[in-house]
């Protein structure tokens, strides 16, 4: 009796390790991620960057800027209006985006369009890739916890 006890709940742990995650849940994780891109990408286009950034970091989110990294969400809001001209603007898409199978951590990748106009009027554009790491909150939301 006790070997059955035994081998049971060792079958048990071991069923437990294999739970396969649900490609379904991971597609839904991946569709909220690019969903909340979207969304971070149209509050700065509305209102800015410097609420953007802050609205969609984690309390503890990093950013890196140049040499210089910026860690919290107060920190991140007080550079922005710092550095942040209103002749600047920022847009980006991911064209790529991964989530954990225990979906708590995600990343993005994709192009941006920086662009300002200078003192003359005259438009100028950079571009590049970015990349994001994301992680969801103990509320349910994705914030950014890499930028």
């Amino acid at each position: 009796m006790k070997i059955a006890r035994i081998s049971l709940l060792f079958f048990l742990v071991l069923a437990a390790c294999n739970i396969s995650v649900n490609k379904n849940d991971i597609q839904k994780w991946k569709s909220e991620i690019m969903q909340v891109e979207k969304e971070f990408n149209d509050l700065a286009q509305k209102e800015g960057l410097t609420k953007a950034f802050y609205t969609y970091a984690a309390h503890d989110g990093v950013i890196r800027r140049g040499k210089k990294v910026i860690k919290g969400n107060e920190a991140i809001r007080a550079w922005y209006k710092i550095d942040v001209r209103p002749n600047e603007t920022l847009t980006w898409k991911p064209n790529f985006v991964d989530v954990s199978a225990s979906g708590d951590m995600g990343y993005t990748y994709g192009n941006y369009i920086f662009t300002s106009t200078d003192s003359s009027g005259i438009k100028k554009e950079s571009t590049g890739i970015f990349h994001t790491v994301w992680k969801r909150q103990t509320d349910g939301s994705w914030k950014f916890v890499w930028d």
